[in-house]
């Protein structure tokens, strides 16, 4: 996942939908595989008016939930498909959550994964 949320801006559809895929394909715990119905998600939150933002702080949630588990806990399948995100971005927009909680969880994959710079 990348350091810094995504920015909020005008962009056309396709943009956003790359936008949203690309972070997909970044997030672990995900197999990096887009298949059709990813698009197809990714164009309908464009439809709806879901924040880049939105999305990729589900994204960042729903990561961090899968990785901090109890020790001795069986191991998570992969996630194959955008839409298993879909409940954690509904959560996000529904929820008042300040951005640096976000920046936090990005710090946690870092540190987590090996990532960190």
């Amino acid at each position: 996942m990348e350091d810094q949320p995504i920015e909020e801006k005008a962009i056309s559809r396709e943009e956003y939908i790359q936008k949203v895929l690309r972070a997909y394909r970044q997030t672990p715990g995900t197999t990096g595989t887009v298949h059709r119905p990813d698009r197809v998600l990714a164009a309908q939150l464009q439809e709806r008016g879901v924040p880049l933002e939105a999305v990729e702080n589900a994204l960042v949630l729903a990561a961090v939930r899968r990785m901090v588990r109890p020790d001795g806990a069986p191991p998570l399948a992969t996630v194959r498909s955008l839409a298993y995100f879909s409940p954690v971005i509904e959560e996000v927009l529904h929820s008042p959550v300040s951005p640096g909680y976000f920046q936090y969880l990005r710090q946690k994959i870092q540190r987590l994964t090996g990532t960190g710079r």
